[in-house]
């Protein structure tokens, strides 16, 4: 066997690249084509919701987990089975016939996504240690985690209209067999960190914290269909705080705690997860609206709007090749800062959409922005969620920073569909169809627009220095408590 100085740098980077590519091509390659899926299998407009939802309830859900796993058992056996179950859930969910074997497909998918993020940035962060090296290889992963958004869009128009829905999960389920193989040659075997502090994996720890993720994700994609005030939602809530209280306080008489409190006291993790969780909750919600605009209100097929994704995905990728550099001449928090402002003004833009519009003058100029910015925002991000990581606490931070982009992702498409449905709903008595759907997504965009304006201000107040005065009073705050007890 080789050693993982024999093996290529550059190929094991491809490999962990591409399975990132493939986990966020799942997430929104099902969004154009959820109107063939709907008749294909026979689903009711719940059921369609949960075609979406429930790849993003199980890979949100389990990411935690999964990182902590990655780091007892290893990252790379961790990282090739996540990849087999994807691929053999993508095979399934294109042979479903029935909404509940494509439902649990999809779910399934989820699963092993939730195994592949965290192992494969834990891995990439093992293989590139900290300088410029980790700077070209998270540009890299910062491209191909925004392309893949994009692309999931441009794909899922290509292949439902060319050949129909089933091929846009046997595509996934062919990708994920190429990255197989791909990791299986070019990523070494590393050695096994153990996760540090003895004890074992903390499975009451684990299962709290997922039943609580998976609570308060499902609460909120409720929420979109029966209101905010609904039993069933709020009853959500409540679990998710009582499951989350029970966390707590397992992690504090646990030995080896699944969120041990180095984790925080590293860099910058916990300002990084926070501002990566309101990065989120527009991100997602800008692949679920712009394509619906197209379609619904412009009229573009499934593979016109996904053919008009292409300058998003360009510029994503021009973006996060750029930002090491930028982050190098500027420094980090300018380069946040910055790189959310130009997504806040491509969302803007995006804000002042007509009903009679057009390709060229209401999409193709925003969209550009929007790819800069948030490709930028991305990288620099996730850097700062790792940063200062131990080796040990790697496969974790991968989870960490992943599951607040999909928490994250899901409040925020809550809130905005919600807002969207709202807008729209009470727009219906005095306005043509057409004008009525463009407001409720003109409020989507501009709404995202001053959650990043905001998220901008707020990473200016998280740097380093109100971040290690924020550090000093939760370890006094811990100090006092564990006195206590």
């Amino acid at each position: 066997m080789r050693t993982a100085t024999s093996r290529s740098p550059g190929a094991a980077l491809a490999a962990l690249a591409g399975a990132q590519f493939t986990v966020m091509l799942a997430t929104s390659i099902v969004n154009v084509a959820l109107p063939q899926i709907r008749d294909g299998v026979g689903l009711s407009d719940n059921g369609t919701t949960w075609v979406v939802n429930a790849y993003g309830l199980a890979f949100g859900a389990l990411l935690l987990a999964g990182g902590r796993a990655a780091d007892l058992i290893g990252r790379r056996r961790v990282l090739l089975t996540g990849i087999a179950v994807f691929g053999a859930a993508s095979l399934a969910a294109g042979l479903a016939a029935s909404s509940p074997a494509l439902i649990a497909a999809r779910a399934a998918q989820g699963l092993g996504a939730a195994a592949i993020a965290p192992a494969a940035l834990a891995l990439l962060m093992e293989l590139f240690p900290p300088g410029p090296g980790r700077g070209r290889a998270l540009g890299v992963w910062g491209a191909v985690s925004g392309a893949g958004g994009a692309a999931g869009v441009l794909f899922g128009g290509v292949l439902t209209q060319a050949w129909g829905w089933p091929w846009i999960f046997y595509a996934v389920a062919l990708g994920a067999l190429l990255v197989l193989v791909g990791v299986a040659v070019s990523v070494p075997r590393t050695p096994v960190t153990g996760g540090g502090g003895g004890g074992g994996f903390d499975l009451p720890g684990s299962v709290a914290i997922t039943l609580a993720l998976t609570s308060l994700v499902w609460g909120l994609t409720t929420a979109r269909r029966s209101g905010w005030t609904h039993d069933s939602v709020l009853g959500a809530f409540a679990v998710t705080a009582v499951l989350a209280a029970v966390f707590v306080l397992v992690e504090r008489h646990h030995p080896n705690p699944l969120l041990p409190p180095r984790l925080f006291r590293a860099g910058r993790v916990a300002a990084g997860n926070l501002l990566m969780a309101l990065l989120g909750s527009v991100w997602i919600a800008l692949f679920f609206f712009l394509p619906l605009y197209q379609q619904q209100v412009l009229g573009s097929s499934p593979l016109v709007a996904g053919l008009g994704q292409l300058p998003l995905a360009v510029a994503n990728m021009l973006g996060s090749t750029l930002a090491p550099r930028i982050a190098r001449r500027i420094g980090a928090t300018a380069t946040v800062t910055t790189a959310l402002l130009v997504e806040a003004a491509g969302l803007l833009w995006l804000s002042r959409i007509s009903a009679d519009g057009g390709y060229l003058t209401d999409v193709l100029g925003p969209s550009t922005l929007i790819g800069l910015g948030l490709s930028i925002a991305f990288v620099q991000l996730t850097a700062l969620s790792v940063e200062g990581v131990t080796g040990q606490d790697a496969g974790l931070a991968g989870g960490l920073v992943n599951t607040t982009r999909q928490v994250g992702g899901a409040i925020g498409l809550a809130v905005l569909a919600t807002l969207a449905g709202t807008t729209t709903a009470g727009a219906a008595g005095h306005q043509p169809h057409l004008e009525a759907l463009t407001a409720g997504y003109r409020m989507a965009f501009g709404i995202s627009s001053a959650v990043l304006a905001a998220t901008a201000a707020l990473t200016l107040l998280l740097d380093r220095a109100l971040h290690d005065a924020l550090t000093s009073w939760l370890a006094a705050l811990k100090a006092r408590a564990e006195q206590a007890d």
